[in-house]
């Protein structure tokens, strides 16, 4: 398992994978070094998440390769199909998983999600709107939410 340590505007990003993939990226809790040289295998993940911390992809196209139960790899299958920019509620992933009832097994798995930005779990809200629970910290999942749509100001004078 190769690793490498990308500094994006929200902090350490440890990214880790293989030929079968990448299998987790988790923001580290303190600053870290960042890996000098890439390897071979993160080059694709590393050049895309760069692209998307500066606005410039929105659609990530890599191999994945997340550890966890059959249900946990629904759930986070099922955030991969969350568009860019867009948000849904806990209970419309319960829903979109057909099982309107599994709301706290499909929160739990959300926040059991390796691959933090790429599977887009920050994309979850409450059905208030609220930002409930983000592995990563809650000012890391507003980050991203406001990254991903920015309010754009319009000219008073055209």
């Amino acid at each position: 398992m190769e690793t490498y340590n990308l500094n994006c505007p929200i902090g350490t990003l440890r990214i880790e994978g293989d030929e079968n993939g990448i299998a987790s990226a988790s923001f580290l809790k303190t600053e870290e070094f960042v890996s000098k040289e890439i390897p071979n295998v993160l080059l694709d993940a590393i050049t895309q998440l760069e692209k998307y911390f500066n606005g410039k992809l929105t659609d990530f196209k890599l191999k994945l390769n997340p550890h966890g139960t059959e249900f946990q790899k629904r759930v986070w299958n099922e955030l991969m199909a969350i568009p860019y920019s867009k948000t849904i509620s806990y209970q419309e992933l319960a829903n979109r998983l057909k099982d309107p009832l599994v709301i706290r097994a499909a929160a739990a798995a959300n926040g059991k999600n390796p691959i933090a930005v790429i599977i887009p779990c920050h994309r979850v809200i409450g059905s208030d709107g609220s930002l409930t629970g983000y592995a990563g910290g809650l000012h890391r999942k507003k980050w991203l939410l406001e990254h991903e749509n920015p309010v754009k100001q319009q000219s008073l004078f055209q």
